[in-house]
């Protein structure tokens, strides 16, 4: 008898709209019903680790690296026994996040990677049982110890939430409100339940 395949929750939405805190809550709701969970995410930080620019200066080849570093963090997260694998920043963000970019340097992409950026992307999308969208509330202030730029901000949030809607990509959008998140944390926990109990 096989193991059931895992299921994959992925987040997408603009800086500091409370994705990693989501992922945090809904993997701690999970651990607590005994469901191997792993969480992957950081990967920003880990591209300009390496020397590659993010926020308003990604570039192609920045975009093109999240996109496959995140699908291989979730290859590797299946491989080592999750049960449920939670992607902070599904690849589709990353696209996003590269078009938000390009918008706010007035800059225009050559169409065929532009095109090529999105079929990798689409690639990883069927993978994914659940995908929750954070969308932007301009009225809650950014944490003091980050220096975002708030117009990038905005454009990330209207990308991310294009992209979802041209590629008619299936997701729930989450908002602030607390009603909201607790409906998120809920369906993500249903879902990786069912995949543990089949």
């Amino acid at each position: 008898m096989t193991a059931p395949a895992p299921v994959r929750i992925g987040v997408l939405g603009t800086h500091s709209t409370g994705k990693t805190t989501l992922l945090k809550r809904i993997e701690m709701e999970l651990r607590s019903h005994g469901v191997t969970v792993a969480r992957t995410g950081r990967l920003a930080k880990r591209a300009a680790g390496i020397g590659l620019p993010k926020m308003q200066h990604h570039t192609q080849m920045s975009t093109e690296w999240i996109i496959c570093q995140s699908a291989a963090d979730e290859f590797a997260a299946v491989a080592q026994g999750a049960q449920v694998v939670l992607a902070d920043r599904a690849v589709h963000d990353a696209f996003a996040y590269y078009t938000a970019a390009l918008e706010f340097r007035g800059e225009h992409p050559d169409p065929m990677e532009k095109e090529r950026l999105l079929l990798l992307a689409a690639t990883q999308a069927p993978k994914y049982d659940l995908l929750l969208a954070t969308v932007l509330d301009p009225g809650i202030p950014v944490d003091q110890g980050h220096d975002y730029d708030a117009r990038y901000r905005s454009l990330v949030d209207q990308h991310v939430h294009g992209l979802l809607r041209d590629e008619q990509l299936e997701h729930l959008r989450v908002t602030s409100d607390a009603d909201s998140k607790t409906s998120a944390i809920q369906l993500a926990v249903e879902a990786g339940m069912k995949a543990v109990a089949a």
